[in-house]
């Protein structure tokens, strides 16, 4: 039985079934009552929650990250980013750990630029993209690479160039093409529309 709100509104959660659990997701089938009264199943991808980071650099460069993904048997141009698999980790620690892992950078700066449900009709995973600025490389040990991040590679990119081949569909992660559109959005309003650093998250998974 998962521990998920049973149903909002019209739509109530009438059974919940574990189906499976893997190291990172579950899938879980549930019983929905329709508004019209019907009953549904509806089979749902419970996911941890992740973190992605947009990092600009004073010259108004992004951080990507390239890394083989296995499900689409492609290399992806990224955000650095990762889940929130780490018990008692803020969302925020979080983001902090990734763009240390994947990019050797710390930031001293850092905004919410927004929140993402990047495939609600199936799963609940949630993201948040947080944005990092006054980048600087710290001293001492690196992070040991593992899996498929063994053979990833960081470059930074012009952010409007970024945004182009996104819109050209030469970087199609979703996290990504969203954090880069907002970026360039919320740069060209002078950044008014970022939220603090630690501001509420009610959609992150668990909570």
């Amino acid at each position: 039985m998962s521990d998920r709100p049973l149903g909002v509104g019209d739509y109530p959660t009438l059974s919940s079934r574990r189906i499976f659990e893997g190291r990172v997701i579950a899938l879980r089938s549930d019983e929905v009552r329709m508004s019209d009264g019907s009953v549904s199943a509806r089979e749902i991808v419970e996911h941890p929650g992740a973190v992605g980071i947009v990092a600009l650099d004073a010259e108004d460069r992004v951080v990507l990250v390239n890394q083989y993904r296995h499900p689409v048997r492609a290399y992806l141009e990224e955000l650095p980013a990762g889940l929130l698999d780490v018990d008692g980790e803020s969302a925020l620690d979080a983001a902090r750990r990734e763009l240390f892992e994947e990019a050797a950078l710390v930031a001293n700066r850092w905004d919410v630029l927004l929140d993402l449900h990047p495939s609600p009709g199936m799963s609940d995973e949630a993201i948040r993209i947080f944005l990092a600025r006054e980048l600087h490389e710290p001293p001492g040990s690196r992070y040991e690479p593992e899996g498929e991040e063994i053979t990833m590679t960081v470059t930074r990119v012009p952010l409007d160039l970024a945004v182009r081949r996104a819109l050209a569909g030469e970087i199609t992660n979703s996290a990504a093409v969203a954090g880069l559109l907002a970026a360039a959005v919320a740069g060209a309003a002078g950044w008014q529309s970022v939220r603090p650093a630690e501001a509420p998250w009610s959609a992150r998974p668990g909570r």
